[in-house]
Formats: C-alpha cells, structure tokens, sequence
C-alpha cells in the first residue's frame, strides 16, 4: 500500500467539551464530530483518555463500515 493511500485513511474530527447527563447528574464530557461524514461519538470527562475514547468509538461506529484513523490534530 503506498504512503498517499495510507495518508487517506486518516480522518480529522473536531473535539468539543459539553454537559452529558450522568445517573447521578450532569458530567463535564466531550463530544467528537467526524469531518467526512458529521457522525458524532461522546465519553464522559474532559482528559486526553476521553478524546482518545471517542475517536476509538469513531472507528467502530463509522455508520459508513470504514476503518479509518480518527484524528483530532491536523497533521502538519
């Protein structure tokens, strides 16, 4: 597989904080929005393990069946 096509698989996502609700209340979460097709992925909490969550669920949920690499950097 060449290096361009590799390259293609990985998808930018935009990450945002916002308030899910909990059992027990609301929780400071966040919110992951996939720029190829808009699908959206949560975890509660606000660390890099919560980000790294939504973009694993990305890959699992992807409704388009795609096995791409989720991002929430842009590669410089």
């Amino acid at each position: 597989m060449s290096r361009k096509s590799d390259r293609s698989r990985f998808v930018l996502c935009s990450v945002e904080e916002t308030t899910l609700e909990g059992d027990y209340g609301d929780v400071e979460s966040v919110v992951a929005t996939c720029s190829k097709c808009g699908h959206t992925t949560e975890s509660f909490g606000t660390s890099d393990a919560s980000v790294r969550r939504c973009l694993v669920l990305m890959r699992e949920e992807c409704p388009r069946g795609e096995q791409n690499f989720y991002s929430d950097v842009e590669d410089s």
